[in-house]
C-alpha cells in the first residue's frame, strides 16, 4: 500500500490546492478526522476550522469553512464554501468580525440570528488562529 494519496481543495470559485499527502486532518461537522492512505471510504459534512497536511516532513495549512469531504483510500476530495491559505487571510478584517460578533453577542435582542453570529464568529476565530500559525 502506498504511503501517501492525491486530494483536493475546491471552493465555488477556484481549486485551492491539488498535491499529495502523507496525512490529513479535516474539521467534521462534529470533530476532527485523521487521514491516512488507504483509509475506509466515507462522505462527511465540513465544519468551520483548520485542515493541516503533511507531505515530506512539512506542515501545511488551511482555514476553511462548511463543505464536504469525500475520502476514499487513494483520493481525498475536500468541496468547501471557503478556504485559504494563511498568507491569503486578510487578519485585519477577521478581527473586525470577531469584534463585531462578539458585540452583538453582548447585546441581548429578540431580532438577532444568533447561530448566524455564532458561525461568524467560529469564522473568524478560525481564520485568525490559522494566520497566526506558519504554513
Amino acid at each position: 500500500m502506498p504511503d501517501t494519496f492525491q486530494f483536493e481543495i475546491v471552493t465555488p470559485d477556484r481549486q485551492v490546492v491539488k498535491d499529495v499527502a502523507e496525512e490529513m486532518e479535516i474539521p467534521g461537522r462534529d470533530g476532527y478526522l485523521g487521514i491516512l492512505s488507504g483509509h475506509a471510504p466515507l462522505i462527511t459534512e465540513l465544519g468551520v476550522g483548520e485542515i493541516t497536511y503533511r507531505n515530506a516532513s512539512v506542515t501545511h495549512r488551511f482555514a476553511v469553512a462548511w463543505g464536504f469531504a469525500e475520502v476514499l483510500p487513494d483520493k481525498v476530495t475536500i468541496l468547501a464554501e471557503t478556504a485559504e491559505r494563511p498568507t491569503e487571510i486578510d487578519v485585519a478584517r477577521a478581527q473586525k468580525a470577531k469584534a463585531r460578533a462578539e458585540q452583538i453577542l453582548k447585546t441581548p435582542d429578540v431580532n438577532t440570528d444568533y447561530p448566524h453570529t455564532l458561525d461568524a464568529l467560529a469564522r473568524a476565530e478560525n481564520r485568525i488562529g490559522v494566520a497566526g500559525k506558519p504554513e
